[in-house]
């Protein structure tokens, strides 16, 4: 059994997957499943994948097809698949520098234990440039609290999938698809920390059909997913500020989905209260940019 999963959500993505698919073929560890997580894609990713299985890899291709639903559902798909100690999500767009897989299992073995939850490491662009900052010269910290003091920018996580499939699936909620996955992560720092890693892993390309470009316009789609989100957040945020940032954005979802249970169902009813006329704010903001058609 192979020690490392890298799962690879796509949508039809065929026109850029092959750049992930060959930075995998050149990994100087060969420790690893390749599962692609198939979101319903209409293009010719299906067979492509079928003509990759066909070669000498050195390594393990595996392929999920589900109904399209988004990214966190094919998140779910592959927590539920995936068998191997470790586990990394690495996007479509993206690819691995040809050490990756041998950075990340040489560090499991020598430091890794039941007591972390995984590793967390660096992206970068494909300038060699870290996307936002390092991590800290320490052992081990949370996700959370990596951003909490201060810290910048996406990091590449690679859990134990133990721990992972431990806390609940992403929800879904009718009509929407995205739902922010750094909720499972969230839920993992409160019993885990993560060993720190300052390699790079991950060589990210920000699409401009992509999640991260596309934000906003997530934000109006998907009010449900992301109203679920600020409400974990209040819950288990540490700083007050994130809390009442969390309660503004809450309030301004609720009113997209015309909650009037909204303030009955918050975690934090009195700093909701609040945060209510920052919130209307907001909601028109979004109501005005999606008018002009900027949404």
């Amino acid at each position: 059994m192979a020690t490392l999963t890298v799962f690879t959500p796509t949508y039809n993505r065929a026109y850029i997957l092959n750049q992930c698919y060959e930075s995998l073929v050149r990994q100087s560890c060969k420790d690893f499943i390749w599962l692609i997580i198939d979101d319903g894609s209409t293009d010719n990713t299906k067979e492509l994948v079928e003509e990759w299985m066909k070669n000498d890899n050195k390594f393990e291709i595996r392929y999920h097809y589900k109904k399209n639903g988004g990214m966190h559902t094919g998140h779910n798909a592959a927590y539920e698949l995936i068998d191997t100690e470790l586990n990394v999500c690495i996007d479509s767009d993206d690819f691995m520098p040809d050490n990756a897989v041998e950075l990340i299992v040489n560090f499991w073995n020598k430091y890794g234990s039941d007591k972390y939850s995984g590793i967390v490491a660096l992206d970068v662009y494909k300038n060699g440039e870290v996307i936002g900052c390092k991590l800290p010269n320490k052992k081990s910290t949370t996700l959370s609290g990596f951003y909490d003091n201060g810290g910048q920018g996406d990091k590449k996580l690679i859990y134990r999938t133990e721990v992972i499939n431990k806390y609940p699936s992403y929800p879904e909620f009718k009509g929407e698809k995205f739902v922010p996955l750094d909720y499972k992560y969230l839920l993992t720092d409160q019993d885990y920390e993560l060993l720190i890693m300052n390699e790079a892993v991950c060589v990210v390309e920000y699409m401009e059909d992509g999640s991260s470009r596309n934000m906003f316009s997530q934000y109006y789609k998907n009010p449900r997913g992301f109203s679920f989100m600020r409400k974990v957040h209040m819950i288990y945020d540490k700083k007050f500020i994130n809390k009442f940032k969390n309660c503004i954005h809450y309030v301004s979802g609720s009113l997209i989905i015309k909650n009037r249970k909204f303030l009955v169902e918050s975690p934090k009813k009195f700093m909701t209260l609040l945060a209510y006329p920052f919130g209307c704010i907001l909601y028109l903001i979004i109501l005005r940019k999606n008018r002009q058609g900027e949404i």
